[in-house]
């Protein structure tokens, strides 16, 4: 019995996960990356339960799709959203729209345009900048609006400050331009726009990349042994795998 149980353990492995989390720095700053590649991995959007129940934590997700015998690989906090948790920009999921887009200027970091939404149509992802986003109307699965772009075509968002002195723990996706990849940063310190923005522009080389929110930023990646707590989210993005 000792030897069986003894080989058993030997046997057994640990859970692999498809999504590729890692930490990296840049200009000083330490970040988590996690690279999503949509040939393989199933990115979507949580915002309630199938009884309209808010999700809010990650946890909650992840329960959700164990009774579907699923698991969640990798998520973190996607969008801004108001006090009750509703999102404050253009929300789609599963195809239909809960909010439509915002496509003019406003206060705080969501209207300092340009802005852009994360698109997410089957096999393929993007970041696009707002009202190109307008004028093209891609059929989205998944869409949530946020702001600022940190880059727009290979440029940083024209507003940022290298003398900035505002820093936050922030956090972002950026695409790629074939649309087959997304990489979602956090970092582990608070940052300014242009360094995260030089992130993903001159580190991880990404040609659109959107700002998601700070502060609240949140990582779940079992890769990295994280999954961050704190006051309930509004709209989350993350993977979903088959349970083991």
């Amino acid at each position: 019995m000792i030897r069986a149980a003894v080989l058993a353990l030997l046997a057994w492995t640990a859970p692999t996960w498809a999504v590729d989390c890692e930490t990296t720095t840049h200009d000083g700053n330490s970040y988590a990356i996690c690279s999503v590649d949509l040939s393989t991995d199933k990115l979507r959007l949580f915002l309630n339960d199938e009884t309209g129940v808010l999700f809010g934590q990650f946890g909650a997700i992840e329960r959700d799709l164990r009774n579907q015998g699923k698991r969640l690989g990798f998520a973190m906090n996607a969008g801004m959203y108001h006090s009750d948790r509703a999102p404050v920009g253009h929300y789609v999921e599963d195809g239909k729209e809960v909010m439509r887009v915002i496509p003019h200027a406003g206060p705080g970091n969501f209207g300092l345009l340009p802005n852009g939404v994360l698109c997410i149509q089957g096999a393929r992802v993007d970041v696009i900048e707002t009202l190109r986003f307008v004028d093209e109307a891609p059929a989205c699965t998944y869409a949530t609006q946020s702001g600022p772009m940190l880059v727009i075509d290979g440029a940083l968002h024209p507003r940022f400050l290298v003398d900035s002195t505002s820093r936050y723990i922030r956090n972002g996706v950026g695409t790629s331009a074939d649309g087959q990849r997304a990489v979602f940063a956090i970092s582990d310190s608070p940052v300014t726009f242009h360094e995260f923005g030089r992130l993903y522009r001159d580190h991880l080389n990404l040609p659109n990349a959107l700002f998601l929110d700070g502060n609240i930023s949140r990582l779940y990646a079992p890769d990295l042994n994280r999954s961050d707590i704190g006051f309930s989210l509004g709209p989350i993005v993350g993977t979903v795998e088959a349970a083991d």
